[in-house]
């Protein structure tokens, strides 16, 4: 039955590209700059949340409550300066790969220094994403972990070749679609078990221990509000505004004022889905007192355990599939698409026919890094994520913000070696840290490596 839910469920993307997939690489770039806004604001919820969303995040409450919402509240500030700072800069140069923007203002060897940075990035914390969930899979499927990664590859690399991001902007939509009411439905059918109306559910989530939001105690907690509010508003901009994946949708928007609607009205709505995501994880962890069962070792865990227990019934199983299928295929066709855009336009410039077989090697590498980090293991896949954007995203934040703050220019051909030693500096001062004075970086290393990388460039600075 779960196997029939997916094919359906891919039969569904697949007339969807079918439908809109022509129009060669204009429309695989940018949608012919037609997509409307709201469509666009609400796929890319979907596109963000990503299937560690849907099994990480309600597991977080086990150790850290509720105060990954501080990291939320920031995310709403970080997406205004993405609105009315970036997306005005992009579309003001028309570009269709924002590391264009460096090009024009530093040289030829920093926009290609930009494009290899964000292809390591969305590489390294697609594939973890993308891990999570294949391993999900395989628990309920009974088949090999490389079997699944494969033919997950396949299916979204067939769906995305011909129409790129106007076929997203559509596929998007609708699995952000099939996410939340996944989530919703899973949160009714846990309610249901907790033998509680909404509204007693919404005040013993609230009652509950767990539903502690701020932190504001221990600054050397990874959970002090300051931390997790400015961790949260530059981890926007990183990995929004300096990011191809996110931003080369809303480049496809009408107008300016549409790209900045968009980027508003999703900024705000990320913070009610991801409460939705903590409260049902506080739901769970009732259910788990309630029934008398041993919590899982890893938060990770807490969703995919109670639902593989059987604890929620059929009709819960299915619905997490589709959740976390959704939420998954969202994510990663949407990474697929933006490196095969940044790839073709800033390091290998060609025709359609070089963008398809840029396209089958991306869908490739892809698939190994996946393989690598089951190899590896990890984790809190979340945990992990977030810490490889601290060192591969800092880079690209002191170099668009050196760019945008200074009318310098640089030694063009040294900026590959500043944007390599600053995350290499970054982990030495990070080890010497928890050596020393016991303190351990936690998301705000993302500042340091930038600021680093920004120090960096004062060095290599010219007139302009």
């Amino acid at each position: 039955m779960v196997l029939f839910v997916i094919l359906v469920y891919f039969a569904l993307l697949f007339g969807i590209s079918l439908l809109t997939g022509k129009g060669g690489n204009d429309a695989f770039f940018r949608a012919g700059r037609r997509s409307p806004w709201p469509l666009v604001a609400f796929g890319m919820v979907g596109a963000s949340i990503s299937g560690v969303t849907f099994v990480s995040v309600p597991g977080m409450v086990m150790g850290a409550d509720m105060t990954y919402l501080q990291m939320c509240m920031g995310f709403i500030v970080g997406y205004a300066v993405v609105a009315f700072v970036l997306l005005p800069l992009y579309d003001k140069y028309g570009l269709t790969s924002i590391y264009s923007y460096l090009g024009r203002r530093f040289g030829h060897v920093s926009r290609k220094t930009g494009a290899w940075i964000f292809l390591v990035s969305k590489l390294t914390g697609a594939a973890a994403k993308m891990y999570l969930v294949c391993l999900v899979l395989q628990q309920f499927l009974q088949v090999p972990f490389v079997v699944i990664t494969i033919g997950a590859m396949l299916l979204i690399w067939l769906y995305t070749q011909r129409g790129g991001i106007k076929t997203l902007v559509w596929t998007d939509a609708v699995q952000t679609l099939c996410l939340l009411m996944a989530l919703c439905l899973i949160l009714g059918e846990v309610t249901m078990r907790l033998d509680l109306s909404m509204s007693e559910a919404w005040t013993a989530v609230w009652n509950d221990p767990h539903a502690r939001i701020f932190e504001f105690g221990d600054w050397q907690s990874r959970q002090h509000f300051l931390k997790q509010f400015l961790s949260g508003v530059f981890v926007v901009i990183v990995m929004t505004g300096l990011d191809q994946d996110m931003m080369q949708k809303n480049l496809t928007c009408r107008s300016l004022r549409d790209g900045q609607k968009d980027l508003c009205c999703y900024g705000v709505l990320f913070l009610p889905v991801n409460f939705l995501f903590l409260a049902l994880g506080v739901l769970l962890l009732l259910l788990y007192a309630q029934k008398g069962m041993a919590l899982p070792t890893q938060g990770d865990a807490l969703l995919t355990d109670v639902i593989s227990r059987g604890v929620l019934g059929q009709s819960a199983l299915l619905l997490f599939v589709i959740g976390i299928v959704a939420s998954a295929f969202s994510s990663a066709d949407s990474a697929l698409t933006a490196m095969t855009t940044c790839y073709c336009i800033d390091i290998k410039q060609g025709g359609e026919s070089m963008r398809r077989r840029i396209h089958v090697c991306m869908a490739i590498v892809f698939l190994f890094c996946v393989l690598g980090i089951k190899a590896i293991g990890s984790g809190s896949v979340l945990d992990l994520i977030y810490m490889l954007v601290g060192y591969t995203y800092g880079p690209l934040l002191g170099l668009f913000a050196f760019g945008m703050t200074t009318g310098w220019g640089v030694r063009d051909r040294w900026v590959p070696y500043v944007a390599v030693a600053s995350p290499l500096l970054c982990w030495l001062i990070d080890m010497a840290a928890q050596h020393l004075y016991a303190y351990r970086f936690g998301y705000e290393l993302l500042l340091l490596n930038g600021l680093l990388t920004y120090m960096g460039l004062l060095l290599l600075r010219k007139h302009k």
